[in-house]
């Protein structure tokens, strides 16, 4: 099949970076002919708290836009050809859509869905919640969409509270194609563990920052770092990962979750909440009652349980070997390979 693949920005200290090479190999060893769509130089800087640079992405996506449409005013693209979005957020594909229809040319276009103004702990969620517009772009662009790819049945879930009037049966749950990943972190497996506990996330509100420092001061014994808040380089972020004990988390919003999938890969014991992706996603050993992080004010009412979890997790790390295996096996067949996505483009 020949895939055009609509790429996400690559930012340098996240997964989107790898994506930029690892899914068209991934793509090209199932036999696809792979024509990838870039917009271009990237803003290294994303918006504070954000996954992207609120400005760049619209002026990469705009790239992408003018080479899509280059394409068919060159007749390049041909019927059965299939435009794979990385992120289905992308308004691109209503006018590739236009294109296409008004050209004649049967093209099929799936996308992967990461946020949007459904999910309320999401920035579009936050800060324009469910204005007519965005929730009208976002029913447009998943109708846009023949395939529409989730990573978790906790996403697909939530989109169709707020979108129940939606075909369903257009909607896909599949792995995120992080296949290279656990051989990209051999190196950083067998490190000598530190008592360190890490913050991976992003510093935003819905990650609850404030409970993590809390429990530092709490808990001086520990190492605890919030990754963001030191400039790492990607060798520097494993490295971290390899020597921690433990990654912790008491997000608010959490689709996937890739940070804690790293972690379990070189050994660092996953601490989640019983809630959102990780109930789906985390064995019982590595869940803890949702209620303890609600909210800061349910932390500090749960806040001794929550230390008595850490210092258990810390002081008997090796215990829980065994059920990381289990655990990193289940992330890997279920959640970091895009098994179904495959089969959707044989």
């Amino acid at each position: 099949m020949n895939i055009w693949l609509v790429d996400l920005e690559a930012v340098e200290t996240r997964y989107t970076k790898q994506w930029k090479t690892e899914f068209p190999k991934l793509l090209k060893a199932h036999g696809h002919t792979v024509r990838i769509v870039n917009g271009g130089d990237t803003p290294q800087a994303t918006t504070p708290g954000a996954f992207l640079n609120f400005g760049g992405t619209n002026v990469y996506k705009s790239n992408q836009l003018m080479q899509i449409a280059e394409a068919f005013c060159k007749g390049e693209v041909n019927e059965g050809d299939y435009f794979l979005y990385t992120d289905a957020w992308n308004p691109t594909v209503i006018q590739l859509k236009y294109m296409a229809e008004l050209l004649g040319i049967n093209i099929t276009i799936g996308g992967l869905w990461h946020a949007g103004s459904y999910d309320p702990a999401d920035f579009l969620g936050r800060l324009i919640g469910d204005k007519p517009w965005v929730r009208n772009a976002e029913r447009s662009m998943y109708e846009c969409f023949n395939h529409n790819f989730f990573a978790s049945d906790f996403h697909i879930n939530m989109f169709f509270e707020s979108f129940p009037e939606l075909d369903k049966s257009k909607a896909i749950r599949t792995g995120w194609p992080f296949e290279y990943m656990d051989n990209v972190l051999t190196m950083y497996k067998g490190m000598t563990k530190k008592n360190t506990i890490l913050f991976p996330h992003r510093v935003a509100p819905e990650k609850q920052l404030p409970i993590f420092q809390d429990l530092k001061e709490s808990l001086p014994q520990y190492n605890f770092v919030v990754c963001q808040e030191r400039p790492l380089t990607k060798n520097e972020y494993h490295n971290l990962l390899g020597e921690a004990k433990l990654v912790f988390s008491a997000n608010l919003q959490e689709t996937l979750g890739i940070s804690w999938y790293e972690g379990a890969l070189v050994g660092a014991l996953p601490m989640v909440p019983d809630r959102l992706s990780y109930t789906e996603m985390a064995l019982d050993k590595f869940k803890y009652p949702s209620e303890w992080t609600e909210s800061m004010e349910s932390y500090k009412k749960h806040k001794k349980q929550v230390m008595d979890k850490i210092v258990d997790y810390m002081e008997n790390y090796e215990d829980y070997l065994v059920s990381l295996n289990k655990q990193v096996y289940k992330l890997n067949g279920d959640y970091f390979g895009c098994g179904n996505l495959l089969k959707v483009l044989k």
